[in-house]
């Protein structure tokens, strides 16, 4: 029986942006699983759309969630980004334990 999960690879691509704004490609592929081309093509569909906001800071990304955007899908309609980032985002501890 093949895997499957509740959230896309964009939702788990914000996730790991939320938890994390400087994180790097490489680590945002290999927590959600995909190949890091892809998870270019993620970031870059996600930035398109306005959903977040790409920051140059020296040689590094980091990134900017918008919260307010709409969800898109019909099922959705009404409800915002930041809903489920509240209801899903872990922040990060700054003593090391999330």
């Amino acid at each position: 029986m093949a895997e499957w999960t509740f959230l896309t690879n964009h939702a788990h691509t914000l996730l790991c942006i939320a938890r994390d704004p400087g994180i790097r490609l490489r680590d945002v592929a290999e927590r959600v699983g995909v190949t890091e081309r892809a998870a270019q093509r993620i970031v870059s569909d996600l930035v398109e759309a306005g959903y977040l906001d790409r920051l140059r800071e020296g040689r590094r990304n980091y990134y900017r969630i918008r919260a307010d955007r709409p969800l898109r899908h019909p099922v959705e309609r009404g409800h915002r980004v930041g809903e489920i980032l509240a209801v899903l985002h872990e922040p990060k501890d700054p003593d090391g334990a999330s």
